[in-house]
């Protein structure tokens, strides 16, 4: 007797659990706009198919994710995604730290000119103090950061001529995101910056509206933009674009804790992945895009450190202006972070 209670309340709490995980399930949306600034073929973009592909698979398509390329979710306006993933139009993103400065300030802490030197510096910032106060930050502003992905660093070309030294760069028309520091980086330079999204970019290249951009080497070719006029190619490594995965919070509210675990492990996992192919063929061990770049009929200029030097000095008055509007704090740790990392 005593067995088949026990068997019996073993069936009634499977039946209880099946029933409640039938409920959560019912309670779930059919399916869960992921957006992207970028196409899928982009390391950004392949990054976010990872994520949803893991997270499909290991809910059993409880969590069913689909992705809108080119921020098609807010009609191109890559400045304002993070609102519309706060306000629950967008459920789910990879998103650009610069994109989503306008709303959360310290993250224009990437986009400091010449801040971080090396992958390394990169890491030490995202893995440490400075990136989980950074998630704190996206927290209080109403969005649920998962994990750390990554742009890449920003290279400049142009169809005029090689830009060596701030003087190559007077009366340039450069497109720039939607960031009020990148006006302020490339007016300090003597450029004459054009704030345009991704979209109206590419045909303003090519119409030559613009002489120039600057986007990590992974957007410069796949976007063939040497096809469109932009055969000069400065390599200076002058601000990072770190990428962010993050979930609307009453989309992540309404998910079971265990699934939430799983979306959690999932955006790490797809993270990790991404990073790995964004630095696939542009750092000093593989220059392997470089030189398709090259064979392309592109001069690629490489500053010499006094080059570099020109450029740090003329943009020291924007990374003093700005790191007070960031946070004096913030950026002061993430200063002795660099200082300090393991190279």
């Amino acid at each position: 007797m005593k067995i088949r209670a026990l068997l019996g309340a073993l069936t009634c709490s499977v039946a209880a659990l099946a029933a409640s995980s039938t409920a959560y399930a019912a309670d779930y949306k059919s399916e869960y706009k992921l957006s992207i600034v970028v196409g899928t073929a982009f390391p950004w973009g392949q990054g976010a198919e990872i994520w949803s592909k893991l997270v499909r698979e290991r809910t059993d398509g409880r969590i069913n994710i689909k992705i809108y390329p080119g921020t098609s979710l807010v009609q191109g306006d890559q400045t304002r995604e993070f609102t519309a993933i706060r306000q629950g139009l967008i459920d789910l993103a990879v998103g650009s730290t610069i994109n989503w400065s306008p709303q959360v300030k310290q993250l224009n802490l990437f986009s400091l000119p010449f801040l971080m030197p090396d992958y390394a510096a990169i890491d030490a910032l995202i893995h440490g103090e400075v990136g989980k106060t950074l998630f704190k930050d996206i927290e209080k502003a109403g969005v649920v950061p998962l994990a750390w992905g990554e742009n890449g660093y920003r290279q400049l070309s142009n169809s005029k001529h090689a830009v060596k030294s701030p003087e190559d760069l007077k009366g340039m028309k450069l497109r720039v995101v939607g960031s009020p520091l990148y006006i302020d980086t490339f007016t300090a330079l003597g450029a004459n910056p054009t704030q345009m999204s991704w979209a109206d970019a590419q045909p303003a290249l090519a119409s030559g509206a613009v002489d120039g951009q600057e986007n990590p080497l992974s957007i410069y070719a796949g976007s063939k933009l040497y096809t469109v006029g932009q055969k000069y190619l400065t390599l200076w490594n002058y601000v990072a674009d770190p990428l962010i995965f993050v979930v609307n919070k009453q989309v992540w509210e309404s998910w079971t804790e265990a699934d939430r675990k799983i979306v959690q492990e999932a955006a790490i996992e797809a993270a990790k992945q991404e990073i790995i192919i964004a630095r696939k063929g542009v750092t000093p061990e593989d220059p392997s895009m470089l030189k398709d770049i090259e064979g392309h009929g592109v001069t690629v200029t490489s500053l010499t450190p006094e080059q570099h030097d020109a450029f740090v000095k003329v943009t020291q008055p924007v990374f003093e202006k700005w790191k007070k509007t960031i946070g004096e704090d913030l950026v002061t740790q993430a200063q002795k972070d660099i200082a300090a990392r393991k190279k």
